[in-house]
């Protein structure tokens, strides 16, 4: 892969071969460091900008730190791209993310030195308490460091650990990474309180050398010990995190390596919990990743001279536009909609809205639990919330979904994205389990969409429920139906038949009727579009039974509790003696990859299903028609 020559990092394996270095040498290791990062990430894609953003950091902490005895957790993993490098796996970082390749975020099985496997935000502080008071219990002096940022510090988590941590007085040092950015632009009264200390040297370097001339004047210098602890605290966070418990230090710059050296050495040095605040530029040293660290967060592959080259908006809307068109559509219509997002504006399709209706829009930070309760609160009021939240995102949440919303059964909207397998991601972030979590909730409605058109229409459906609603649709695109301009209501819990056969019929939900409708038509199969999880057509389900010597149900959703269940709950309550086969994802993490690797490995693309049903069509001697080549599971 390489352009260009690495002399130093062609010495280090391994952190500890960082170690032997000179601290004189390692400014050089953060140079080409940083210039391997941007190479490697150029030719084959991944998460970017925080790594650049954080590479001085992982040089002196790997350096400083005994690594892997002692224990570094990263918050989040999109900063962990250069600790990779430095951890063994250099060779190999342009596999990241891809089928077979390194998993994007720090796991646990891929390197002793990935301490605790992460991908949701907020864990590290907690993890790392964790680790440190094991490590006090079983008698070890070895030391923890958490590395948060990239806006982990705007969800509550991180403030119940640092509440809890500082407490119990263990040997802990937290280092909050202050780029000012989570994917999109952080956001609350936190992140204001830090963003003013950007020019945070200059502000400590005047502290400083104002003590040093007030121990000059003993007058002076009582009269301004008593007053300093009231100026700091209306400028500076050092008040906040004392009062929990933690010796503050900084904010120093980030990108100062022999600042940053020597005050970690200090952290080092004290026992109990510190927290050293550093002040670090996301996309440091790759000038186009600066001046657009949302663009940059993560990449796909790009030239390095030109920077990313932004495509022209795809023919074919995405399942997150049709998504944000409508939100729009149906913002302009009713002054009472709402939409609320936990970080999430790009990603979610709410770009638009934002600058269209800014007073209606809410993005909350980092924080899912505060998310649903605003949206409960608000649709107390009389306003109609839209919760615009990932799939794997929302069961961070699930306490407020069920006491603050269904019990009171409140109108609020979950437009769920990012529902099934995700890709190159990998299990942290698929929505494998939404169908199952949802569907046994009271209140709830929960829609799966077959196709584009069918999203504008469910979110309609759902947004007009008196109650709670949920619509989940999977990533990227559809199969390219055409979306109509109208919104139409659903009728509640029906599905439809798209297809008649014999013997066989397939109950599809959502994503994979595309697929089954193909099926369908060369086994000679009944095809229905099932529609509504909950609640479920079970007339229709009953009648399909009375017909067919078979049943399958497809879903992309884990097959334990999920849309397949409820279809066997439904003929156990009706008495009905029928055959089911249940097809979904199997009850393991598929591992990260393109989609479509991730769907086979799970048994979920074309020729998967196929396979399956064919199989137990032979498993119960059910003659099938079509190609006889079908029986070797050709698709």
């Amino acid at each position: 892969m390489s352009k260009h020559s690495y002399p130093m990092l062609d010495r280090l394996q391994s952190p500890a071969d960082l170690r032997t270095l000179d601290e004189a040498d390692l400014q050089a290791v953060v140079d080409e460091l940083r210039d391997y990062l941007i190479e490697a990430v150029s030719s084959s894609g991944g998460h970017f900008g925080a790594g650049l953003g954080c590479v001085e950091l992982t040089v002196a902490l790997h350096y400083l730190y005994n690594t892997p005895e002692d224990r570094i957790v990263w918050d989040v993993g999109h900063q962990a791209y250069p600790h990779k490098i430095l951890t063994g796996r250099r060779g190999s970082i342009t596999t990241i993310k891809k089928t077979g390749g390194l998993a994007p975020f720090p796991k646990r099985s891929e390197s002793e030195y990935d301490t605790f496997g992460v991908g949701h935000s907020s864990t590290s502080i907690s993890a790392a308490l964790g680790m440190a008071l094991a490590a006090e219990l079983q008698g070890s002096d070895r030391r923890v460091v958490a590395v948060i940022g990239d806006g982990g510090m705007t969800a509550g988590m991180a403030f119940e650990a640092l509440n809890h941590g500082g407490d119990l007085d263990p040997n802990l040092l937290v280092v909050l990474n202050e780029n000012q950015m989570s994917i999109s632009p952080n956001v609350g009264a936190i992140t204001k309180m830090l963003g003013r200390l950007m020019s945070g040297p200059t502000v400590t370097g005047i502290r400083e050398r104002s003590k040093q001339l007030m121990h000059r004047n003993s007058r002076t210098w009582r009269f301004m010990s008593r007053w300093e602890e009231h100026v700091k605290g209306m400028v500076m966070p050092s008040t906040l995190f004392e009062e929990l418990g933690f010796n503050y230090l900084g904010p120093i710059d980030g990108h100062d390596l022999p600042t940053l050296l020597r005050t970690i050495r200090t952290a080092r040095s004290v026992d109990g919990p510190n927290l050293l605040h550093i002040i670090t530029a996301k996309g440091k040293g790759y000038a186009p990743a600066e001046a657009d660290p949302v663009t940059y967060h993560a990449v796909g592959p790009f030239d390095r001279e030109k920077g990313v080259i932004k495509k022209p908006a795809p023919s074919q809307p995405s399942y997150t536009a049709v998504f944000g068109q409508w939100l729009c559509d149906m913002a302009e219509v009713d002054n009472e909609l709402i939409a609320i997002t936990p970080a999430m504006r790009e990603g979610s399709g709410l770009v638009t809205f934002a600058q269209r209706f800014p007073r209606r829009y809410f993005d909350v930070g980092i924080a899912e639990q505060h998310s649903v309760t605003l949206a409960a609160g608000m649709a107390c009021e009389g306003c109609h919330p839209v919760v615009a939240i990932y799939s794997t995102f929302l069961q961070r949440a699930y306490d407020q979904l069920i006491h603050d919303v269904a019990v009171q059964n409140l109108p609020v909207l979950f437009a769920i994205d990012r529902a099934g397998l995700v890709g190159s991601d990998g299990p942290t972030h698929a929505g494998s389990f939404d169908l199952s979590y949802l569907r046994c909730i009271p209140n709830m409605v929960v829609m799966a969409p077959a196709d584009e058109n069918e999203c504008r229409q469910m979110l309609y459906t759902g947004y007009r429920h008196p109650g709670p609603a949920a619509v989940r649709y999977p990533r990227g695109h559809g199969p390219g139906a055409q979306v109509e301009p109208q919104m139409s209501l659903l009728p509640l819990g029906k599905g439809e038949v798209v297809q008649r056969g014999q013997g066989l019929a397939i109950l599809a939900f959502g994503s994979p009727l595309h697929d089954c409708v193909a099926i369908g038509r060369r086994l000679n199969a009944t095809v229905a579009n099932m529609r509504f999880v909950k609640p479920l057509d079970a007339d229709l389900v009953l009648s399909l039974a009375e017909t067919h010597s078979l049943l399958v149900t497809v879903e992309e959703n884990a097959v334990a509790g999920g849309a397949g269940s409820a279809v066997n709950e439904a003929l156990a309550a009706a008495g009905a003696n029928a055959t089911v086969l249940n097809i979904g994802l199997p009850d393991r993490f598929i591992e990260h990859g393109s989609r479509g690797d991730c769907l086979k490995d799970a048994g979920l693309n074309a020729e998967g299903i196929q396979r399956q049903i064919i199989s137990r069509l032979e498993q119960i001697k059910l003659p099938f028609s079509g190609d006889p080549g079908l029986a070797q599971g050709g698709a």
